[in-house]
């Protein structure tokens, strides 16, 4: 009876999930700005082009999430052509989106033509997802020597505070419109003795923390504290090392489900693919805990282990391709998984929406937490678009040779444009799991695009 009990157990208990850093693997991302909004964690990055050596960056993108390991691709939210003012061939830098009144607006740093050539733009939406639109035409902070990385914090009595700056540290107090300010730019009171660049300033139990990127190159992440938002600001220590394998770092902090998580970047994905240093990054977070006088101790270097699922994942609803907590491919030799490896992508499809496409053998998506139910599922659909026959899709539980529950062999539906929903019964999926849908078959360089995915209760 006892042995008997421990397999029912084993069938149905729920499985810690194997959650991985970095949170993207699709894109090459950077300089993280978190908010939480209705629920939903909504992840700003910026983008590295995937040729880029140097910086190359030219847009900005979303990702967002209800359980802080499984992510969507909102896809490009604004980009340098949001502001032609600017030049158009590179410097998407560090960006952060807000919520006011309803509206949503994202602070950017970019360039323009003369020395100095950074300045601050704005740009305003009616939803998180944006589109996001230029809201002056012009710069909002004009063209100053190091004037990067925006952060704006709206205090509890609606003073709403813009700092930037590299290596000063600088603010203005923004007017309720948030597109203008009032007052001289100043240079921060008390800027920390490490502090580089990317700044990050919220409020706990009336308490002000800036977070920043310190000491530059490497750069870790420090933090100050203050009474004002103006400052002084005292040094109270760093969040996180430096390290010799990133030369840079950009903290976002939010609170989230109970929790505090801090994002920032490292460069695992660009080192998987070659040994050369390029500045091709990848966001990252992990969780942290305050002491008691509201201090935090320094965490580890950034490692491979992301945050478990804060709640399960239902199947039986719509779930879009593009929520994943993980995707690479499997090496031909015994169907083992590298350990990243580049392979499918994300594009913007003009009928469905966001979807996964470059889908070629051997590439998988794995999407944490799933909860199957008591009763377990029947059957499986995807949306799906194909000019071939025989791609296939395999649904595994908790590993790549994990429990199959079946293999939906994909018809094609008359082109890459045409979408069809195709369905395979599956057998064994009860309890919460991570499922695993591996594809293979032959052709590319995509053999089938997929939009969303959905089980069907037995």
């Amino acid at each position: 009876m006892l042995a008997f009990l421990v397999f029912v157990m084993a069938c149905v208990w729920p499985r810690p999930s194997q959650a991985e850093n970095p949170v993207v693997q699709t894109s090459y991302t950077a300089d993280p700005a978190p908010l939480v909004h209705k629920g939903v964690v909504y992840l700003y990055t910026g983008h590295d082009e995937d040729d880029a050596r140097d910086f190359k960056m030219r847009n900005w993108r979303l990702y967002t999430s209800t359980d802080m390991s499984n992510w969507t691709d909102k896809g490009v939210v604004a980009s340098l052509a949001t502001f032609p003012w600017a030049m158009q061939d590179n410097d998407a830098w560090a960006s952060q989106v807000v919520e006011r009144n309803g509206k949503f607006y994202l602070y950017a740093s970019v360039s323009v033509q003369g020395w100095p050539k950074s300045v601050i733009a704005v740009a305003v939406a009616d939803r998180p997802e944006g589109p996001f639109k230029d809201a002056l035409g012009k710069p909002l902070i004009d063209k100053g020597i190091g004037y990067f990385d925006p952060t704006v914090f709206v205090d509890d009595d609606g003073q709403a505070y813009m700092y930037w700056g590299n290596p000063q540290l600088y603010y203005v107090k923004l007017n309720p419109d948030m597109i203008s300010y009032s007052g001289e730019i100043q240079q921060a009171e008390g800027r920390p003795r490490n502090y580089q660049e990317g700044p990050w300033v919220y409020k706990r139990q009336g308490k002000y923390y800036m977070a920043y990127a310190s000491s530059c190159c490497p750069e870790g992440i420090g933090y100050a504290m203050s009474d004002k938002p103006t400052g002084p600001w005292v040094y109270k220590g760093d969040i996180m090392d430096h390290n010799a394998n990133s030369t840079g770092n950009h903290p976002g902090i939010v609170d989230y489900m109970g929790g505090s998580y801090v994002f920032g970047f490292n460069y695992r994905l660009n080192f998987a693919d070659t040994p050369i240093h390029r500045e091709r990054r990848s966001v990252t977070v992990t969780r942290f805990d305050y002491n008691a006088d509201g201090t935090i101790n320094m965490l580890p270097w950034w490692d491979n282990v992301g945050v478990a699922p804060l709640k399960p994942l239902s199947p039986y609803e719509r779930v879009e391709a593009e929520t994943m907590a993980w995707t690479s491919r499997l090496k031909r030799d015994r169907d083992r998984p590298f350990d990243w490896a580049p392979g499918i992508k994300t594009a913007r499809n003009d009928k469905v929406g966001m979807v996964v496409t470059r889908i070629t053998d051997l590439s998988y998506i794995k999407v944490n937490g799933v909860d199957f139910g008591s009763k377990g599922a029947a059957r499986f659909v995807a949306n799906l678009a194909s000019e071939m026959d025989g791609g296939k899709i395999e649904l595994r539980l908790d590993s790549v040779d994990g429990p199959h529950l079946g293999t939906l062999t994909v018809a094609r539906t008359g082109g890459l444009d045409q979408w069809q929903q195709q369905g395979v019964p599956v057998s064994g999926a009860t309890g919460v799991h991570d499922l695993y849908l591996i594809f293979r078959g032959q052709g590319g360089p995509t053999m089938f695009e997929f939009d969303h995915w959905r089980f069907e209760r037995k």
